[in-house]
């Protein structure tokens, strides 16, 4: 494999005597690896994470978008990552329900980056937190302000507390050269799946995934819960973006993308003479390159950690479509409340992952007589103000006895059960709400400056909406809404908007009741953590969905809920709702 851009030297920001690119990437067409993996041993994953940033001057790092204004021309494409003291590129934590995670986040990014943090934090106390002892000056759960090469840890997916040194994404601040310990409690309850951990300072979120700082987190024991997985190998893919090395916004419909996809960091690319500055865009994407068993069964994991992309996931052999049986999606088993310990898998031969979101499936591979064995996403049109996704090959398949063996394998079962916790079918609501994803330009009269991002509590009718005032998401807002522990709630979440939006919450998983208004049969509901909207096409009604949210479990805080499209999301598109400890808990 070629390696993409660094080419010798030390990098800003690298630790003393460190000479090589700490956050590589490969070219089209490169072999699809799989990252390293990291086991707890007797309850306990202990791992240190350096994050880093360096620019790979060969490549443009321009971004299309008009939020944010593109970096100069001759700057290169930034990219970021969180490595382990021996050079190991985002590895996949495994983890058990139960089991404590530390890690230690060491910041060394380069201050000099291309792209402005928006705004300054200043906290005394923390959120949900009123009665605890004065925090230490500048402590990074407190920091005095944001910087460009400021970072932190979101576990997304796991139901853990909003506080400090857990999963409190949006005030816990480690700026360049500091250091900072997160001391994790996977609950027990904790389906076991599919999960990934980012960078998310707001403002500058957007940029930090783009540049690929994005891994997977795997909580064990989906054999006990799905059993067709038992004894299967795994395969771990972490679908990324960058900016694409094109200068010119790209036209709705056309096949130049708004971002470029990797796979595991090898880019899927339709440019000429990649990585240079495009002078042509062929329309014809080079996939990463990866070797099966012929009709080997595989349990396949992908993360869709890009910023703003849906994956449309096809698998086709010669042209066909192939089945994929669809075991858990973002973290949580599919069917895992059929009567009877073990859930079943879902026969799909299309599966939707939106911005944030994960899927497992069962794959089996091409025998030895297929051609063109093809892993694809569809074209997945966002609305007329959207982004452009055409249709592109993630991954080819080479059908070959000699293919190397998985490092990781499913255990075989050896307790079959059903998914405690959630039971929000049979649930009755305490309180409903109803919200709306909303934009407007900044300047009437330019449609292609900043836009501003609402997420706001209301209701949308005949182009009017009322409810709360919108209201721009800052780390120093009060919160917008207000819970008790012990809660079960259900939302409305409508889109105003003519492109697509996502709704995500922090801590807790939803369960997905209706949507257009029309309930879903119970059979049809599902477990989530990213739900995506369609995009309003300014005549219909407002495209809306329903989620039943629980607010049950042990955690009480400041919990964040936002849209997953992250230029949006920066850019206002956020808020807070604070739960409050249930009373009848008081000691």
């Amino acid at each position: 494999m070629v390696l993409c851009g660094f080419f010798g030297g030390a990098f800003a920001g690298a630790t003393s005597g460190q000479a090589a690119n700490p956050c590589p990437r490969f070219q089209p067409g490169s072999a699809v690896t799989q990252v390293t993996d990291l086991f707890s041993h007797d309850g306990v994953l202990e791992v240190t994470l350096n994050y880093y940033s360096t620019v790979d001057p060969s490549v443009p790092g321009l971004d299309p978008q008009p939020n944010p204004v593109p970096p100069p021309l001759a700057t290169g494409l930034e990219e970021f990552c969180f490595a382990t003291p021996d050079g190991q590129e985002e590895p996949t934590l495994h983890v058990w329900p139960g089991d404590q995670l530390i890690i230690h986040v060491k910041n060394n990014a380069s201050s000099s980056l291309v792209f402005e943090a928006d705004q300054t934090i200043d906290f005394n106390q923390a959120p949900g937190e009123e009665n605890s002892p004065q925090p230490a000056l500048h402590s990074p759960c407190f920091a005095a302000n944001t910087t460009p090469a400021s970072t932190n840890l979101d576990f997304f997916g796991l139901n853990i507390a909003p506080k400090c040194g857990q999963n409190d994404a949006m005030h816990t601040i480690i700026n360049s050269g500091q250091q900072f310990t997160y001391n994790v409690e996977i609950p027990e309850d904790q389906p076991p799946g599919l999960y990934w951990y980012r960078p998310q300072v707001h403002g500058i979120h957007d940029g930090a995934q783009q540049g690929g700082a994005t891994g997977a987190l795997i909580v064990e024991g989906i054999q006990n819960i799905q059993p067709a997985v038992a004894g299967l190998p795994v395969q771990t893919f972490v679908v990324r973006a960058q900016p694409v090395p094109f200068a010119p916004f790209p036209a709705i419909g056309s096949e130049v993308p708004s971002w470029d996809l990797t796979v595991n960091y090898v880019t899927i690319s339709s440019c000429e003479d990649y990585p240079q500055p495009c002078t042509q865009f062929l329309g014809v994407f080079k996939p990463a390159v990866l070797q099966m068993k012929p009709g080997e069964k595989q349990l396949w994991r992908v993360v869709n950690s890009t910023p703003h992309i849906p994956l449309d996931l096809e698998l086709l052999y010669d042209g066909a479509l192939q089945t994929l049986q669809l075991v858990a999606v973002d973290g949580v088993p599919v069917n895992a409340h059929d009567d009877g310990p073990g859930g079943r898998t879902i026969a799909q031969t299309e599966i939707i992952v939106p911005p944030a979101g994960s899927a497992e499936f069962i794959v089996k591979g091409p025998s030895a007589s297929v051609q063109n064995a093809v892993f694809k996403t569809l074209r997945f049109p966002t609305g007329p103000t959207g982004d452009n996704h055409p249709e592109r090959p993630l991954i080819t398949i080479q059908p070959s006895p000699d293919a190397p063996a998985s490092a990781v394998r499913i255990p075989r079962v050896s307790n079959l059960q059903d998914l405690q916790g959630f039971d929000l079918a049979d649930a009755k609501p305490r309180k409903t709400r109803n919200l709306y994803f909303s934009e407007v330009l900044q300047d009437p009269n330019n449609p292609l400056g900043p836009t501003n991002f609402y997420l706001t509590e209301g209701t949308c009718f005949g182009g009017n909406c009322t409810g709360a005032t919108p209201t721009l998401f800052s780390p120093n807002n009060p919160p917008a809404l207000v819970t008790t522990q012990g809660s079960v709630e259900d939302w409305t979440i409508q889109n105003s908007a003519t492109e697509d939006h996502a709704f995500h919450i922090h801590n807790l998983h939803f369960l997905v009741v209706a949507v257009n208004g029309v309930p879903l049969p119970k059979d049809q509901q599902s477990v989530q953590d990213v739900v995506l909207l369609p995009f309003w096409d300014g005549v219909s009604t407002y495209p809306s969905v329903t989620v039943r949210l629980d607010f049950r479990g042990a955690d009480v805080g400041d919990v964040l809920y936002e849209c997953t499209f992250l230029t949006h999301a920066d850019f206002g598109m956020r808020a807070f709702i604070r739960v409050l400890p249930n009373p009848s808990n008081a000691q």
